[in-house]
């Protein structure tokens, strides 16, 4: 069974933990290549930011829908990211999962990753007695895909894999106010709705229980122990 290091950084600005990914993925790139005899473990970082908007390498500008000035008066910032996928939005009471794990070692692909990734929150989830859905052509986690007038997503994906080492992840809505997403097309599609657990729930759940099982599918789907 994979170790992986789990660490919990609470609520740690964007920029702060991009950087801490980077020295990480950079340590298990050397380890992997012979560079260096430092033992790097993998890791999964779960994090809260303040309010950021993100845009991934291949995502749009226009799908911020804001000036400059008015983000700052959201009191939110705005960072370019190397990882897929387009806009969206991070904030308090959205869990953020990190994972830097070498995919060699689990011997999976990238595809496989985030289809694994997404069925960790569907799991996560139906917990909650949310049923949750993954979509073709969509990366993240949906609620009735099966009616286009309903559908909504309650979980972003976007991922970074180079040299076979994985960074960014998921962003899981629990008690996130929505009306930061007003303000971006997520994911870069206009016209698609944004929930999350509280809104569907109809009241908040703890973060905590929501970090507890998440974690525990993790563990399983991934067949990997967390240190």
């Amino acid at each position: 069974m994979h170790a992986i290091k789990y660490i919990d950084l609470g609520i740690k600005d964007f920029r702060e933990t991009w950087e801490l990914q980077q020295s990480i993925h950079q340590k298990l790139t050397e380890m992997k290549a012979g560079k260096s005899s430092y033992d790097t473990r993998p890791h999964l970082f779960i994090v809260e930011h303040p309010h950021v908007y993100t845009l991934g390498k291949s995502g749009k500008e226009d799908n911020l829908l804001i000036n400059p000035d008015y983000l700052k008066a959201l009191g939110a910032t705005y960072y370019k990211t190397d990882r897929g996928g387009d806009i969206t939005y991070h904030g308090p009471g959205q869990i953020v999962g990190y994972p830097i794990i070498d995919l060699n070692t689990l011997g999976i692909g990238v595809k496989q990753y985030i289809i694994t990734l997404e069925q960790v929150i569907i799991d996560t989830l139906l917990e909650f007695d949310i049923p949750a859905e993954h979509l073709e052509g969509a990366a993240g986690v949906w609620l009735e895909i099966s009616k286009p007038n309903r559908s909504r997503k309650i979980c972003a994906m976007g991922v970074r894999v180079s040299r076979g080492i994985t960074m960014h992840g998921f962003a899981l809505n629990v008690s996130t106010d929505l009306s930061y997403f007003n303000h971006i097309n997520p994911c870069g599609f206009s016209g698609k709705a944004v929930t999350s657990m509280e809104k569907e729930l109809g009241y908040k759940p703890r973060m905590n229980d929501v970090k507890e099982k998440l974690l525990g599918h993790f563990r399983r789907l991934f067949g990997c122990s967390l240190i």
